[in-house]
Order: structure tokens, then sequence, then C-alpha cells
């Protein structure tokens, strides 16, 4: 198990390389937690992606199952949703990468990024009921919120993989492609790294925060947001960019 980061051009890349299939372990959750650790402000964008052709990440290494009793059990689903969070609040956005099967914890992974990219060949479910368990890295939570609850429990209940074009009808995956959906989580990465980072980061605060509280309650937060994005210079270089007709130069300030 190796999970590697990498930064080109304020573009961070987390890899999970894991032969055959990408599955979760303990070394996959010490490795990411280091390298949540050191992502701070290096990247505008993070992609995370399953190395080779054949998967995202297949789901849990099942090896580390056979023996937990309860006080175990909490505590392996307490550290992967822990990690998951942390992704989850990155103050940047994050894109999963999909070529291959994302199942079990691989799927979860998935949900806590900010968005999904996906390739026409991807399996996509939860299929622990198969194991007599449940989801317990917040596919449960987080599977609900994005595609509602009556698909969720559907996909939780039966365990059924969907494929891609299904996960792209319901709202589970946002971006279908044909193949290779690292160059175009890349793409779409460079498209949000064009925009103001500053901006970015306050949407997804905003967006993020405002899911758990009421409407009145999320509008205020974005008027909020909004009132300190317009003390910030790239605001100012954001509005001159515009009526000067050229491509702004933000400078994260």
């Amino acid at each position: 198990m190796k999970v590697t980061w990498e930064v080109d051009n304020r573009l961070g890349l987390i890899t999970i390389d894991a032969p055959p299939v990408n599955a979760l372990n303990k070394a996959f959750f010490k490795q990411m937690d280091e390298i949540l650790h050191t992502i701070g402000d290096s990247c505008d964008v993070v992609v995370i992606c399953g190395a080779g052709d054949k998967a995202f990440v297949a789901g849990a290494d099942i090896k580390e199952f056979p023996e937990l009793k309860k006080e175990d059990g909490i505590e392996l689903c307490r550290r992967g949703q822990r990690i998951f969070q942390r992704i989850a609040e990155l103050k940047q956005p994050v894109i999963a990468a999909i070529d291959g099967f994302a199942l079990g914890g691989g799927l979860e992974l998935a949900l806590a990024c900010d968005f999904r990219v996906a390739s026409r060949k991807s399996q996509l479910g939860l299929p622990e009921v198969k194991l007599g368990i449940i989801p317990g890295y917040g596919g449960t939570q987080r599977l609900a919120r994005l595609v509602g609850p009556g698909k969720a429990k559907q996909l939780i209940f039966s365990g059924e993989f969907i494929s891609a074009e299904e996960a792209y009808r319901i709202g589970l995956v946002e971006i279908l492609v044909e193949e290779n959906a690292l160059e175009e989580a890349k793409r779409w990465a460079g498209i949000i790294m064009k925009r103001g980072p500053l901006a970015v980061r306050a949407a997804k605060r905003v967006i993020d925060d405002g899911l758990r509280a009421s409407l009145s309650e999320g509008l205020e937060m974005e008027a909020q947001a909004f009132g300190e994005i317009c003390l910030t210079e790239d605001k100012n270089e954001g509005v001159a960019a515009f009526f000067e007709r050229r491509e702004p130069r933000f400078q994260n300030k």
C-alpha cells in the first residue's frame, strides 16, 4: 500500500496505489492522515485517484474484519470517518477521479469529495450488506444527502453495483466521460484554478455549512462571506479585469 502526494502548478494529486484493487487498510489511513497534515495552502485544488485502470478503490481490506468485536468495530468506523471528514473539510475543492470500481469504502471516499468524475466503465456501490455489515465510513449519511434517502436505501439495502451511467443519472456522479477520468478531473481543476481562490474556498465553506443550517441561516452565512470577500485584493482585481476585458491575475489576497 502506498498513498502518494504531489503538487504540480498548484494542483494537488493524491494517488492510492495498492494493487490489484487499491483496497483500504490501516496503512492507507496512516499515510492519508500524514498527507492531509501536509496540504495546507500548497495547492488550490486536490484530485484523488486510484493507480491503474481497474479500480478507484474497491473497498476496505476485508482481512481486517474477522476478529472485530463491538468496540473494535466502532473504532474502525471512527478512524475512517475522521479521515474522510478531514478530506471533506479541506479548504480546497476536492475532485474524485473514478476509473473502474468504487465500492464500499472506495465509494465512501469519493462521497467525501466535493464532486466526482467517472469513466463509463466504472461501477459503484456499497455492498457491505453482502458481508452482513453496513457502510461505516460515512456512506449511510453522505449517500442519502447526495441522492436522497429512498435511492440511498435501495443501493445500501441491496448492496448491488450500479453503472457509471446510472450513477450519473441519479446525481451520484457529476461528470461522466468515455475514459480517463483523471484527465477530465484535472481539466476541471484547471478551470477552477483560474477563478479567485479565496472566492472558491468561501463558496465551498458556505455551501457545506449552509446544508447543516436553516435556509435563513444559510443566507446570512452567504451575505457575511460575500461581505468579507469585498475586502480582498482579489475582488478588486477581478472587477478591474472584467472592465478591462482581460483575464484576472488573482493573488490569493
